[in-house]
């Protein structure tokens, strides 16, 4: 397993955002996470990446703790991520964002863009092309689209380096044809051995995506199983669907 979360709780005040999750997810395979909004998926998200502390529970990564890591040593550790919310430096051009991913680690790489530096110019043109975001190298974060924004996150985040790949809903409020087409990038790069969690709120997309889905509610665990035994499930259907 590339990652193993056991019996996580969170609180927010007299809110019980978890109540003692466990999941597993497995190497090399695209796993998503659904349930309905306030469910826990992104409060889980966050702990996983330690951007906030569980009040209870473990978390392993490719068979280390990381209970209670800082987030930048999670991240060191090998997990991207993108946000729900894409948070990109809008000072910044296309190239400086991907070469900081691409320096992950690297204690001295935000010192370097005040001096000069041999830049990885050929790597930012790869992981440009592997998302299909045709702009100049140049570009300010400001100067791009919504759905080129969401392109630059998951950019930047195949760009650093890692074990485990999340995406926090990588096609909310994006047009069908991206929508496709980001679904086609994360097959290939699964096809290429990326292991890969996913939270989104298209459930035709997660269903013909992952290989399986795990459903949260009200912070709980209420199912787990390939696609197909998902959309048939009733639990799943009265929470999530309304039905």
């Amino acid at each position: 397993m590339m990652l193993k979360i056991k019996s996580v709780h969170k609180s927010f005040g007299g809110v019980k955002a978890l109540q003692g999750c466990s999941l597993e997810v497995a190497r090399g395979k695209i796993t998503a996470l659904i349930g309905p909004n306030g469910s826990g998926k992104s409060t889980l998200f966050n702990i996983i990446s330690q951007i906030e502390d569980e009040d209870k529970g473990r978390i392993w990564l490719d068979g280390e703790e990381i209970t209670r890591f800082r987030d930048y040593k999670v991240s060191r550790r090998g997990i991207s991520r993108t946000f729900q919310e894409v948070r990109l430096f809008h000072n910044l051009t296309i190239q400086d964002h991907i070469e900081i991913a691409i320096g992950k680690g690297d204690e001295s790489i935000i010192k370097s863009f005040f001096k000069k530096r041999k830049r990885n110019t050929e790597k930012v043109k790869e992981m440009l092309a592997l998302v299909g975001l045709e702009k100049p190298l140049d570009t300010y974060a400001t100067d791009l689209s919504y759905g080129q924004r969401k392109l630059l996150d998951l950019a930047i985040a195949i760009a650093s380096p890692h074990k485990l790949l999340m995406l926090d809903e990588p096609v909310a409020g994006v047009n069908p044809k991206l929508r496709e087409a980001i679904k086609k990038i994360i097959r290939e790069l699964n096809q290429k051995g990326e292991t890969i969690l996913v939270i989104e709120h298209d459930m035709n997309f997660v269903m013909d995506l992952a290989d399986y889905v795990f459903v949260l509610d009200a912070g709980k665990l209420i199912a787990e199983g390939k696609p197909k035994m998902i959309q048939k499930n009733k639990k799943v259907l009265s929470a999530y669907l309304g039905e």
